[in-house]
């Protein structure tokens, strides 16, 4: 099975819903991070302290992206990952906001903005993926395969 490919009983192929439906079904941050290419505040997130096992898709199109087998606490209050679950669902894009050159991490399907890529994680990547909550969704390992995501809890077996 291709580990990109959306999970069993999802709709065909990961998708972007409408604005209209979105500005709907998102709450404001989760809309401004995601479409606007905001920010949210660091250690007043989500998942920045979640320890939970499970995987975290993309909140507009359920794509899997990031594993809580490679999260780490990187200090600085937002989530963050040494390596993409499914490198194939993250783009990366130069961004020169704010007076800054980064590295931008964006969803491939739903073009989502994620966070940022940064050279100064832990090994064996080195890389921190530092990533707003109001882009993800949690799946707990609990609920991954009755969410369509049953392929990914290889991952978790020692853990279960």
């Amino acid at each position: 099975m291709d580990p990109a490919a959306p999970p069993m009983g999802t709709k065909a192929g990961w998708s972007k819903p409408s604005k209209d439906q979105l500005k709907k079904t998102l709450t404001r941050m989760q809309f401004d991070v995601t479409q606007q290419d905001g920010t949210e505040p660091p250690f007043q997130n989500e998942f920045f302290n979640n320890e939970k096992p499970g995987i975290y898709v993309d909140i507009v199109s359920g794509e899997p992206l990031f594993s809580s087998t490679d999260k780490f606490d990187s200090g600085t209050g937002w989530p963050s990952f040494t390596r993409p679950l499914v490198p194939s669902n993250v783009v990366i894009r130069m961004d020169r906001s704010l007076g800054m050159e980064r590295n931008e991490v964006r969803s491939r399907y739903a073009d989502s903005h994620l966070g940022h890529l940064f050279n100064d994680g832990p090994m064996p990547t080195g890389l921190r993926y530092c990533m707003d909550s109001a882009s993800l969704r949690f799946i707990p390992v609990e609920d991954m395969q009755k969410e369509g995501y049953g392929q990914y809890l290889k991952l978790f077996q020692k853990q279960m």
